[in-house]
């Protein structure tokens, strides 16, 4: 089991001059290429910058005697877990252009621009999301569908992308960590050695005082920004643009409900999404006639041949309508698997970078030194959310970012007397909840390519991820729902996990 006073037996030691080396060289290079780049970083100078990281820092492991080969390797792992998730990249992006033309999503933005309250609005869409997450237990899956919605909801209504985008990932991500069936939900307990339902309780004390301020945060925007909602005029003639090029129907609906059903029974991702992609195609030539028919490409071929390049520009260069509304057109012309290219580039670069940390020690002497900085229950926590935190900068995985904190800190919560549902709480208000806030992490690249808004734009806004850490902080420090045991029960409660 790794702890914080593991000492490195696997890696060659990396002298402290060396490691503050490492430290400067990223600082430098990814707090320039945002200074310089501000949230355009993330077009390919962010991915520079952390290939660049990676190759110095093999340098400096390299003069420290761990061959090139072994370094590569590490990166070769590192990078082998990121098959599932670029998989999952490429097949939402022929998602999103098969559910813009099958109708799905404009009969979403239409039934929305009907039903939802432009004064209310923040606030319900956050809901939806819980919602919708706490059925389906995925963050992810709710972003792609009901968030791209709403999404195109907010611009129909003159509101900010980058509010609502806050308000989506908010809103998922309370809902995705109150789920019995996510997968970070049950990861956590099973680090820390707690019971599930009993986590989610623990959880509870935190996640939903946090939900309620979240909430009325986004009441209070929602108030203050109708001023500045679209005339009756404008909002009608982005109705009729749709209505006018599209078939409306709540059948279109269907491809949408079978993804959250198949999310619900969980079915793998990559294969509920391409399964629903293909279907929609199905209901776009059965519904969408029209629609196809002005985005098939005509030329001397016959109209079997148009149809079915249409449908493959669709997949992978993703949708593009041409209406009489300029905002449905940009809100409409998306998907593809190739707009998610520079996402599955960041990912890469990132990976291949905590590849090479992880191989020369940088990221275990990091953690390590953290142990210094415990001095009492609250410090402890405060410190083990740090380590989520960076851990989560570092290698830009949300599941590294519960596993290797939970690892570490596991033995000093139980030489503490501490129950493991403060662990596996704290894996949780940090590792998961912390992970969509950055750019090169793989949530973050995610909300930041499903809903077409950076990392950076809806960051100040996603209320319940900033706000939760907080709390989670307070409860601690104030030793507010902090649970111990007694010193005989520690090694009867739960068997240890081991690395």
């Amino acid at each position: 089991m790794l702890t914080a006073s593991t000492k490195q037996s696997t890696l060659q030691p990396l002298g402290r001059f060396d490691a503050l080396l490492i430290g400067f060289i990223l600082l430098l290079l990814m707090g320039g290429v945002i200074f310089l780049f501000g949230s355009d970083s993330l077009s390919g100078a962010t991915q520079v910058a952390m290939m660049m990281i990676g190759f110095l820092s093999a340098l400096i492991g390299m003069k420290n005697g761990i061959s090139w080969r072994q370094i590569e390797q590490s990166i070769i792992n590192a990078l082998s877990k990121t098959a599932g998730p670029i998989l999952i990249f490429l097949a939402v992006g022929a998602l999103i252009g098969s559910l813009m033309l099958s109708g799905a999503v404009p009969t979403l933005l239409y039934y929305g621009l009907h039903i939802l309250s432009p004064r209310y609005f923040y606030a319900l869409a956050c809901v939806i999301c819980a919602l919708v997450a706490i059925c389906i237990g995925s963050s992810w899956t709710t972003a792609a569908t009901v968030g791209v919605a709403l999404l195109g909801v907010s611009i129909g209504f003159s509101l900010s992308p980058e509010v609502t985008a806050g308000a989506v990932v908010s809103g998922a991500y309370f809902g995705d960590k109150m789920s019995p069936l996510s997968e970070t939900t049950n990861l956590a307990p099973s680090i820390a050695g707690s019971e599930l339902f009993s986590h989610i309780r623990h959880m509870a004390w935190v996640s939903f005082p946090s939900f309620v301020l979240t909430l009325a945060l986004f009441f209070i925007i929602g108030l203050n920004a109708t001023n500045k909602i679209n005339s009756e005029e404008g909002i009608t003639a982005f109705l009729l643009a749709i209505d006018g090029h599209f078939s409306i129907s709540w059948t279109n609906l269907l491809p949408v409900a079978l993804l959250l059903f198949l999310a619900v029974k969980k079915v793998p991702a990559f294969l509920a999404i391409m399964g629903v992609t293909i279907i929609a195609c199905v209901f776009t030539l059965i519904f969408q006639n029209e629609a196809l028919r002005t985005f098939a490409i005509h030329d001397s071929s016959s109209h079997a041949s148009q149809i079915a390049k249409a449908f493959w520009q669709l997949l992978y260069g993703g949708y593009q309508v041409d209406t009489s509304n300029d905002s449905v057109n940009n809100l409409l012309s998306r998907g593809g698997m190739s707009g998610m290219m520079p996402m599955v580039w960041l990912v890469i670069a990132s990976m291949m970078m905590a590849g090479v940390l992880e191989r020369v020690g940088f990221i275990e002497i990091l953690l390590s030194k953290m142990l210094g900085f415990v001095k009492s229950t609250g410090s402890l926590i405060a410190t083990t959310m740090a380590t989520c935190f960076g851990v989560n900068v570092l290698t830009g995985d949300q599941y590294m970012s519960i596993v290797l904190p939970g690892q570490m800190w596991k033995h000093e919560f139980e030489r503490r007397n501490l129950d493991t549902l403060n662990l596996s709480r704290t894996l949780e208000d940090a590792g998961t909840l912390l992970s969509p806030l950055i750019p090169w992490n793989a949530c973050g690249v995610f909300m930041a390519g499903t809903l077409a808004v950076s990392t950076i734009a809806y960051l100040p806004y996603c209320f319940f991820n900033l706000i939760n850490p907080v709390v989670a902080l307070l409860f601690a420090f104030l030793n507010i729902k902090i649970l111990r045991v007694k010193p005989s029960e520690i090694d009867n409660s739960v068997p240890a996990h081991t690395s």
